[in-house]
């Protein structure tokens, strides 16, 4: 007997050590914050940028360990001392200007009606908006302005956020044809100051709805008369048509349109008689990313333009006499920013811009950062270029293999604050050379010794072949700071994915929380960016298009099974995955399109069907006008096909993306006889859960994943009040 009871106490034992999902496990999931803050030093740089501060000067602010320092540098020499902190006992500004003032919602479309523009020859003249036309009025004499159109109604009237001539004998504007507007209803079920609920409404464009339609014009202010375009054909089909802007020597004027389903995007000019020319053209037969778009008119005939028509996003320099557009940079490698431009009287001149991508070979084989320096830089990294405009001479100014983060100033012309990192590699700051990118002067080495105190450890890299067998896909790898080889552990994804951007963290960070966090319950989390991202080439985010839902997932599951394949503790049995927003949609889409990979989701604040969702988001991906497209990427059509443990939540007051879009999905489930969780938040917005939520994923995962029950929450504040 005594030799059972011993043997029981072993298993036992040896079973706690082997748990997942213990108290203590919730402890270090719940402190990871708290743990890992603050203890890098001479890492996060920050620059203060002053618009008006002394030449050949930065001033910028570290943390030493015991509280924030700041130091001036000597942009020429490197030379650094302490200095104050610069925006101490700086004024605050008031707001105000051109377009009004008060808070408006990003989705709020206004309706151009409040602006007041100053006369540039008539000091207290401004133009303003009265009964759908524009008048002239003196100071604050209302009574006595002028009325200078005259056909304007309340279904085409004068916007008044216009643009005067330099001599002030024109105003440039648009009339405006109003559209509808859709409104999304909230309920606030429970305000802090009263008990009865309140019911708000907010203006919320969606895929389909109505847009205003808009004309540029000018109006000749002193003999009061409107200036018309000739035609309209070549802003027919608008999604937006862009404020009419003055050229150098108000001869003519130069606007934007963006077609309707942005398949066309134009950069038009208009004359003073109404004459409208195409100056750019960009076609797409699935899309013109229109977002990512930069012009920069740098002076009265060239205007410097980026474009992904050659696949991807480069620098062109358009010639107004010649109406020729030359391409300035070249090669495998996407354009990101472009940081500053110099043009001189002879058309000579640079640009210095930010890249990511050139000198990246793909590898096509899975490599890892835990064997060894990975061959390749990761083609996300960014770094900053200086090339003359005739595409001549181009120079990296950060060659370090790292992502860069750069400051400039217009007050430091041949040197600039450059910080460059990796997930894996410390920050490093220097001064650099905008000339040919040498180091000045080291500023600062980060020190993390504090940090691998904690018992910190970078994520892993890891690179494996996407859906094609062929395309290097880049990802990351968090395990729990108590990682035993010899256990098995369940797998999580992090998901956030889609079009616009890349996704997977470069720089060094101490705390990841959308991994660090989840691993420590006792679970491998992962991350990558796959096809339908951006920043690799058009082709590769383009996999997108009328196809949202596609989200990348057949390399996710190519490069989650290689890292399984290469690590045999990575359960795929127990495969989780979560996200919000687009990577609400997405975590629920992996259950209902790809179940049999996927066996439990949280999906928190859902665009779940892309009819129910903002319109500038939805249209440039999923074109217009809608159609089956939509109807197929739908999670609520597709409810039925639920496989796998679910967790939805939501905001109440989620004012992103509209909270019946969640709602839909519980209707389709409960319709469809699914058994599932969900959680609203009364009063929350936009959110991954809050704590409470949080704390509710952390309990569905250890409860589906892990097959334990979670400790009882008050056990868990007990053993934390002890601490």
């Amino acid at each position: 007997m005594r030799q059972l009871i011993t043997f029981a106490l072993l298993i036992s034992a040896t079973l706690s050590t082997y748990a997942q999902g213990t108290i203590d496990d919730y402890k270090r999931a719940f402190s990871t914050g708290t743990r890992h803050s603050w203890k890098m030093t001479h890492g996060s740089i920050n620059v203060h940028r002053s618009f008006n501060g002394p030449e050949n000067q930065f001033i910028y602010s570290t943390y030493n360990g015991d509280s924030t320092v700041w130091y001036k540098v000597d942009a020429l020499t490197g030379a650094k001392e302490p200095t104050t902190n610069p925006t101490l006992n700086r004024p605050r500004s008031s707001r105000g200007g051109l377009q009004g003032d008060g808070y408006h919602h990003w989705m709020e479309v206004r309706d151009e009606k409040d602006g007041r523009a100053e006369s540039p020859v008539e000091k207290g003249t401004i133009m303003i908006h009265r009964n759908y036309n524009l008048y002239l009025q003196k100071a604050e004499d209302k009574d006595n302005a002028i009325q200078v159109t005259f056909d304007g109604v309340d279904t085409c009237y004068y916007s008044s956020w216009g643009r005067w001539s330099k001599d002030g004998k024109y105003y440039a504007t648009v009339l405006i044809k109003p559209a509808p507007k859709h409104y999304v209803t909230y309920t606030q079920s429970s305000p802090a100051n009263q008990v009865q609920p309140i019911y708000t409404q907010l203006e919320y464009a969606k895929p389909g709805d109505s847009l205003n339609y808009r004309i540029p014009v000018v109006v000749d202010v002193e003999n009061k008369k409107t200036i018309y375009p000739k035609s309209t054909e070549l802003f027919a089909s608008q999604y937006q048509v862009t404020a009419p802007d003055w050229d150098e020597g108000d001869k003519t004027l130069t606007f934007e349109f963006n077609e309707r389903g942005h398949k066309t995007y134009r950069v038009l000019e208009m004359d003073l008689e109404g004459n409208v020319r195409t100056l750019i053209e960009e076609k797409n037969d699935k899309y013109v990313a229109y977002s990512r778009n930069l012009r920069r008119d740098l002076d009265a005939y060239h205007i410097l333009w980026k474009s992904d028509r050659d696949g991807h996003a480069h620098l062109y320099l358009y010639d107004r006499k010649k109406g020729k557009l030359t391409q300035v940079t070249k090669g495998d490698y996407w354009v990101r920013d472009v940081i500053d431009t110099e043009m001189d009287e002879k058309g000579k001149g640079h640009i210095i811009f930010s890249a990511n991508g050139r000198n990246c070979k793909n590898m096509g084989k899975i490599v890892s950062s835990f064997d060894g320096k990975i061959p390749e830089q990761d083609p996300y990294n960014i770094h900053y270029y200086r090339i003359d405009l005739d595409g001549k001479n181009l120079v990296d100014l950060t060659p370090e293999p790292a992502n860069h983060e750069a400051t400039f100033s217009h007050q430091c012309e041949t040197s600039f604050i450059d910080t460059y990192s990796t997930i894996d590699q410390a920050p490093i700051t220097v001064l650099r050379s905008s000339i040919d990118g040498h180091v000045i002067s080291t500023l600062e080495t980060a020190n993390i010794s504090k940090l691998e105190a904690t018992g910190w450890k970078a994520p892993e890299v890891f690179v494996a072949p996407g859906r094609d067998g062929k395309t290097d896909m880049w990802g990351l790898i968090q395990r729990p700071s108590n990682f035993d080889p010899n256990k098995k552990y369940p797998v999580i994804e992090y998901i956030y994915s889609g079009p616009g951007d890349q996704y997977v963290p470069k720089k060094f960070t101490p705390w990841l929380y959308y991994l660090q966090d989840v691993a420590e319950l006792g679970f491998i989390v992962v991350q990558l960016d796959g096809m339908s991202t951006s920043f690799r080439n058009l082709d590769f985010e383009q996999v997108c298009h009328k196809n949202l839902k596609d989200a990348g997932f057949p390399d996710r599951i190519e490069w989650i099974k290689a890292a399984a394949e290469k690590y045999p503790y990575m359960d795929l049995d127990r495969m989780g995955i979560y996200g919000c927003s687009a990577g609400g949609q997405e975590a629920l889409g992996a259950l209902l399109f790809h179940g049999d990979f996927y066996k439990a989701a949280y999906a928190a604040c859902g665009c779940h069907d892309n009819r129910m969702d903002k319109i500038w988001w939805n249209e440039q991906w999923m074109g217009w006008p809608v159609d089956s497209s939509y109807i197929a990427c739908s999670n609520v059509e597709y409810a039925k096909n639920l496989k796998g443990k679910l967790m939805l939540l939501v905001g109440e007051q989620d004012d992103n993306v509209d909270p019946s879009s969640t709602y839909q999905v519980v209707n389709a489930l409960i319709k469809a006889n699914k058994d599932f969780e969900f959680i609203l938040i009364p009063g929350a917005h936009h959110t991954m859960g809050d704590n409470y939520g949080e704390h509710k994923r952390a309990d569905f995962f250890v409860k589906n994943l892990l097959g334990v029950d979670p400790p009882a929450w008050e056990d868990l504040e007990q053993k934390e009040s002890k601490q």
